[in-house]
């Protein structure tokens, strides 16, 4: 037999290693809002039988019923933080009930009805109520841009699922009377294998959300490394690999598809006139006029300076003209837009169109873009220039190609 102290010690010192942790993490990564509700409940955890065990001091079955209460507010606060993992909304109302109607239960079945096989029966309950939520929110959950689950997240289920399964036979072995006696300084077996099992089911539990913390904070640091940190739209790197992408998918499919090369007109005179601040404003100004032009499947890009590119899939060279001249346009009408009116944002925009002789290298089509970016500057700057020899534009076109408006 095990000394019933010493297993609540244990149940202790494990959760309290859980807080530190937890509480260091929320700390270091302020993002990661999970930590903070994980922490707490761990805290609340390692309080929670130490609160319990005041009743052999005070002689009162207040702590008993305060301690247990504690213990279902530890599951709660585990499921908020899966919640709030997930991005999902976050309420308190489920707490609330679930404290509510196991404190009402926990005190009836104490102080006006005393009954052990009831108290544990609702004890169990209101801990199987926000287990069985983290267990659906672990299960229909997944990563964004995976197909698969998370591998922490399939750990920490099925530690749940274990975990509900324990929650299940406690009461079930006091109304069955299976096991023997069971006060709070005395454990039959079962209920001390029952115990040993929820401190090791914990530890594993905490275990999958640290593999769910560390992939998603690698996943966070992937996308801050394919983002522009200035105008939050995709950086040189996660261009190369979309375009990559599209070049194997033409190339397989003889689809074709468009690059739009963008250089922002007398950028260096806007820096050395009214200052860099006033050139980041025109940067992520320009952003948002291009992108209100663009199509959900189209990306944007700063490649560098002032520099931009856009990838058009499945685009003909002359439908990708279309939306230059539609962002050029958008320039024009927003032209005193940026920096408090006082800078008119204008662009250059060469069009590059896929050919198998591109095949599958980025670069090339990159360098064809840049050459008729190249060509547009020396025709006067703030219009845009096709690549190739096309065949003559409509006359609206012709319009959009020599007669775009200085913005």
């Amino acid at each position: 037999m095990l000394s019933v102290t010493t297993l609540w010690l244990v149940f202790t010192a494990n959760f309290l290693s859980w807080a530190l942790m937890w509480a260091y993490l929320a700390h270091r990564y302020t993002k990661l809002s999970a930590a903070r509700y994980w922490a707490a409940a761990s805290l609340l955890a390692s309080l929670a039988p130490q609160v319990a065990l005041l009743q052999v001091l005070l002689h009162s079955p207040a702590p008993l019923v305060i301690g247990g209460l504690m213990t279902i507010g530890t599951c709660c606060l585990i499921e908020m933080g899966v919640r709030s993992f997930y991005e999902k909304p976050l309420s308190w109302r489920t707490t609330l009930v679930v404290v509510g109607v196991s404190a009402a239960a926990l005190t009836f079945f104490r102080f006006v009805h005393d009954d052990l096989s009831m108290r544990v029966t609702f004890f169990s309950l209101g801990q199987i109520v926000p287990a069985a939520l983290v267990l659906k929110l672990l299960l229909s959950e997944r990563d964004v841009g995976s197909r698969t689950r998370n591998v922490g997240a399939l750990i920490a289920a099925g530690a749940v699922s274990l975990t509900i399964l324990t929650f299940i036979m406690r009461p079930a072995a006091l109304l069955l009377h299976f096991g023997g006696e069971l006060t709070l300084l005395y454990f039959n077996p079962l209920q001390e294998g029952l115990l040993l099992l929820m401190v090791f089911l914990s530890m594993t539990l905490n275990f999958g959300f640290v593999l769910m913390a560390i992939d998603g904070l690698r996943a966070e640091a992937s996308d801050l490394a394919l983002v522009d940190d200035l105008t939050g739209v995709a950086n040189r790197r996660l261009l190369v690999r979309r375009l990559a992408e599209e070049c194997a998918l033409s190339q397989r499919t003889g689809e074709p598809f468009a690059l739009l090369a963008i250089d922002l007109d007398g950028f260096k005179e806007i820096n050395d006139g009214f200052g860099h601040a006033a050139g980041d404003d025109c940067l992520r100004h320009f952003t948002l006029m291009a992108q209100t032009r663009l199509r959900p499947r189209d990306m944007l890009a700063r490649t560098g300076g002032d520099e931009f590119c856009i990838v058009l899939p499945a685009t003909t060279l002359h439908e990708a003209a279309v939306i230059a001249s539609r962002v050029l346009e958008t320039c024009r009408a927003d032209a005193q837009g940026c920096a408090g009116g006082e800078i008119a944002v204008a662009a250059s925009i060469g069009v590059a169109q896929w050919s198998p002789l591109i095949g599958g290298d980025p670069d090339r089509l990159i360098a064809a873009a840049d050459q008729a970016l190249y060509a547009a500057k020396n025709d006067g700057k703030n219009r845009f220039a096709l690549h190739d020899q096309a065949p003559p534009l409509a006359p609206e076109m012709e319009y959009g190609v020599a007669h775009v408006a200085e913005c």
